[in-house]
């Protein structure tokens, strides 16, 4: 699997864009992964990249995303500065906020967080079904 990152400034604005980064990196790897797993992947995008602007980039920093994909699986790796991991909460129905890494959990094949030097990673990788695979029944 080839791996591509881009990195991001500290801004609202760079959630989208880490969005259609990973869209690019996803079309460029040729992937045979349909409409509802890549709507899967760019969901888990945005939840990491939002967590880890509002929380883990500092003033002046930057979000590194790495992606990567091939025909088996997506990855993808959100970085920041910010030591602390993140946990999963259980919000009260009226939060707004809180269900960001409960949906990556439920989307996901499987998700985690990593040290790196200077901060952490949380990554994330979805497996892909092969072509032709028939849809689970309802």
């Amino acid at each position: 699997m080839v791996t591509t990152s881009r990195r991001f400034t500290r801004s609202d604005a760079s959630v989208p864009a880490a969005r259609a980064f990973t869209r690019e990196v996803i079309d460029a790897a040729d992937t045979a992964i349909d409409g509802s797993a890549l709507d899967d992947v760019l969901l888990c995008v945005s939840e990491l990249a939002t967590n880890a602007v509002r929380h883990g980039v500092p003033v002046g920093g930057a979000l590194l995303v790495k992606v990567g994909a091939d025909e088996h699986r997506v990855r993808v790796e959100c970085h920041d500065a910010n030591c602390r991991r993140p946990r999963l909460r259980h919000p009260a129905d009226d939060d707004q906020t809180g269900r960001g890494l409960l949906l990556v959990e439920a989307i996901a094949s499987r998700w985690g967080t990593d040290e790196r030097p200077f901060g952490k990673y949380v990554w994330f990788e979805l497996d892909l079904k092969p072509a032709g695979t028939p849809p689970l029944p309802s």
